[in-house]
This record gives C-alpha cells, sequence and structure tokens, in this order.
C-alpha cells in the first residue's frame, strides 16, 4: 500500500491475511478505512501447509508475489502455479539488507505501476542506511553487546531471538555486537544462561499489541504507553538477569514487532542505533520517523507505542 498506493488493493484477488490479521488493532485501523480488505479472499499459509495452489489458480491471478521463504517452502508448487500461466515474483524483506529492501521496492512499484514513488521510497531507505554507517565509522567505537526477544511469551520464558536476518540484521546494521548470532542462524532461542552469560549491554524486547499473556511484551497500535513500559520493567525481575549490564544501567527497550521486515523499518535502525549509541544519534527520533512514513505514504495514521526507553 506504501509502495503501489492504495489503489494498488483494486487489483489484489487473494493474500495470505494471518499475519496482518494477527495484529488485530493494525488489520482493524486498515479495515476501518478500507472495508474490502476483509472481503479478499484468504490463500493460506505456507508456514502451516494450508496454502492452497488450487485456490490461487481459481482467482486467475496475473502474478503472485511470495516471500523468499513462502518461495522456498513451496518447492515444486511454484511449478504447478508457472504451468497455469501465473508469473510468480519473489521480494525478500526479512533478510533486511540494503540490497534487498532496495530490490524488492522497486519489483513492487513495477508490479503496481509506481516505479517513480517505489524509487523514492527506496532512496530514502538506502539515506538513512548510509547515514547511521557514515556516522558509525566516523565515531569509531566499541560495538556494544545486544540482544533482541519477541516478548510474546512473557517474562517466565525466553522467546525467539535472532540471528541473521529481522532484528538481528537491523541490530548488525546499526553497530551492535548481535549476541546471538553465533548461536542462531535465523530465529530461534537461546539457552538463558547464554543470555547471562553473553552480558548484553543494551536488550530489546519486542511485541504486538497482544500476547499469551499479562507479562507478555506488547507493543503497537493502541497499545498505550504506560502499560508497555510496566510490562518492559518486568523483564528486569527475569531470573537471573539482575547481573546483566543492560539492567544493571537500565538500558532496556521496546519495540514494535511489525515494525521490522517491511520498507518502513528505516526507523527501527534509527532507534537501534540511537539506543547503543545514544551520543551519535542524539538528534534522530526514531518515533516521529515511524509516524512520518505513516503521514507520507499511508492513509491511515497510527496511535499508539512503537519504540519505548526505559
Amino acid at each position: 500500500m506504501a509502495i503501489g498506493t492504495e489503489a494498488a488493493y483494486d487489483k489484489v484477488v487473494g493474500m495470505s491475511k494471518y499475519i496482518w490479521e494477527a495484529r488485530p488493532a493494525n488489520w482493524e485501523m486498515y479495515v476501518k478505512h478500507r472495508p474490502s480488505l476483509q472481503d479478499i479472499p484468504e490463500i493460506g499459509r505456507v508456514d502451516t501447509q494450508t496454502f492452497s495452489v488450487e485456490k490461487v489458480i481459481s482467482l486467475n491471478p496475473d502474478v503472485l508475489m511470495l516471500a523468499d521463504w513462502q518461495y522456498k517452502g513451496l518447492g515444486t508448487d511454484i511449478e504447478r502455479l508457472e504451468s497455469a500461466g501465473i508469473k510468480v515474483i519473489v521480494v525478500d524483506y526479512n533478510a533486511q539488507t540494503l540490497e534487498r529492501h532496495v530490490k524488492s521496492t522497486e519489483l513492487i512499484g513495477v508490479i503496481t505501476g509506481q516505479e517513480k514513488r517505489a524509487a523514492t521510497i527506496a532512496a530514502e531507505y538506502t539515506k538513512t542506511v548510509e547515514m547511521v554507517s557514515k556516522r558509525l565509522a566516523e565515531a569509531n567505537l566499541p560495538a556494544p553487546k545486544v540482544y533482541t526477544e519477541f516478548g510474546s511469551s512473557g517474562v517466565q520464558e525466553l522467546g525467539f531471538t535472532f540471528g541473521k536476518n529481522m532484528w538481528g540484521a537491523i541490530s548488525t546494521m546499526a553497530g551492535g555486537d548481535n549476541i546471538s548470532a553465533p548461536f542462531v542462524e535465523w530465529w530461534g532461542k537461546l539457552n538463558p544462561e547464554q543470555v547471562i552469560a553473553s552480558n548484553p549491554d543494551v536488550i530489546i524486547i519486542t511485541g504486538y499489541e497482544t500476547g499469551k499473556g499479562t507479562d507478555s511484551m506488547v507493543m503497537g497500535q493502541g497499545v498505550d504507553e504506560a502499560e508497555a513500559r510496566k510490562r518492559l520493567e518486568g523483564y528486569k525481575d527475569r531470573l537471573g538477569w539482575s547481573s546483566i549490564a543492560a539492567v544493571q544501567n537500565n538500558r532496556l527497550y521496546g519495540a514494535y514487532h511489525g515494525a521490522c521486515r517491511t520498507i518502513l523499518d528505516a526507523a527501527m535502525i534509527e532507534f537501534y542505533a540511537k539506543a547503543m549509541y545514544p551520543e551519535v544519534f542524539s538528534d534522530l527520533n526514531p518515533e516521529q520517523a515511524y509516524l512520518d512514513f505513516y503521514k507520507k505514504y499511508l492513509p491511515v495514521t497510527p496511535e499508539g507505542t512503537f519504540t519505548l526507553t526505559l
């Protein structure tokens, strides 16, 4: 919608809606603005093997757009789709690399007829990444150790962390030494003792609008900052964490999990950079950068908590 404009959805004949609907407040914000989103047929999920090739073929699309991991997961089903005359294009925002973010954005620009708009958005993203990289090189400071955890499971259960992609790649791009990288390739859980032994300087807990329990980290659309802050504070009491440098120095942060693996996550790169190097990036306002992207490129106005600093 950001790259192809809202009009792009006039031509969407089917999609996997689960990940959007899993962020109910965000989904409802868009549906309130554009009720027809609810009427788009569901084509199932690749990760739970409910993706329906037959459903896609019956919808007669010209193009099927897949994430890289979906393309790999579908295997020989790709041949069935292509033999039915459906062209398949692959985008990859999960890798969180500048090259793939830019190329994916350009591809979406092509299929939506918005090449110029896509080029502008890609150039703005590139500018942010290069600005962060340039400042880090000039500052030439030791890389702080950083740990990111998806806080849906709450304080009592260690959640997923990230190695090469998503938040792991963002933390590296922003100049951090990601403690999860030696142990997790893409995403997975660390041994609780390993987190303590690694002694991160900065900890970022991510969340959606809802979680599994009352102590789950919550962030996003409609989330009150005081509630998010209370949930984040709770992680200080996690077993064994009192000895961790990030906890002792009050360097715990919260981020909206729905704001990564998308072209608007330049704001999250800024957020990580400022969390790890507060003096080098003191002039940045990542929360405002996130809201400004919406204001410039999207038809809805988010209200909630998308970044948080204790």
